[in-house]
């Protein structure tokens, strides 16, 4: 059996996959790229999602998702990126280390304050994730989740599928209708459920206009 699963991993590791392979890069978020015609997932880094926000030093929320991937598309859109490949992940990108004029994109943008450090998968960047919190870089400015734990929120109901659309309208197990309204103590703890006609609202006014009453807490 050992012998067998040695020669699935060499025939795996010799696949042209594997190979060393370049080319233009076209960004499609923080941490996904095209590079030459290849979807590559960076490996060891985790971006914000395109749609998440965070709150800046003042508590302000902005749309931290959206400019890292602008940034980041400023930063490397149409540039020449020689890559490594380490594995192939779930959604069938290349997982890769890639490198624009030598320099590793992945220590870079970590470095900025624009990624944090994958740990699930690899600890090649938690180092340098580490200094950019200490000095405050980038989306260490503020306050932020971690990309994971937004993506778990959101799959969960916690998270707004609209951004302008914050307030909860839940159903209790008693049938009654209740909004939250974010900072309300019950508000993170809150899942929205469609299968159960649970809804987001954009304003309290539609809400109630819904049949939905504002939580006391």
């Amino acid at each position: 059996m050992l012998r067998i699963c040695s020669a699935l991993v060499l025939l795996f590791l010799c696949s042209p996959v594997w190979a060393g392979f370049g080319g233009v890069i076209s960004v499609i978020d923080g941490d996904t790229l095209d590079v030459g015609g290849k979807r590559v997932r960076l490996h060891g880094i985790d971006a914000v999602e395109s749609d998440q926000t965070c709150e800046n030093a003042q508590g302000v929320a902005w749309a931290c998702g959206a400019a890292v991937s602008r940034e980041v598309r400023a930063r490397y859109q149409g540039q020449q990126a020689v890559c490594e490949a380490v594995t192939v992940d779930a959604y069938g990108r290349i997982v890769a280390v890639c490198r624009v004029g030598g320099q590793d994109i992945g220590r870079q943008l970590v470095s900025d304050g624009l990624a944090l450090a994958y740990r699930k998968y690899s600890r090649m960047y938690v180092e340098e994730e580490e200094h950019a919190a200490r000095a405050r870089r980038g989306l260490h400015a503020g306050r932020m989740m971690r990309p994971g734990q937004f993506r778990l929120e959101r799959i969960s109901g916690r998270v707004p599928e609209d951004k302008h659309c914050r307030i909860k309208g839940n159903i209790s197990d008693r049938g009654a209708r209740i909004y939250h309204l974010p900072g309300q103590r019950f508000y993170r703890k809150t899942g929205i459920s469609r299968d159960k006609g649970e809804r987001w609202f954009c304003t309290e006014r539609a809400a109630r206009a819904a049949g939905w009453r504002k939580s006391r807490l």
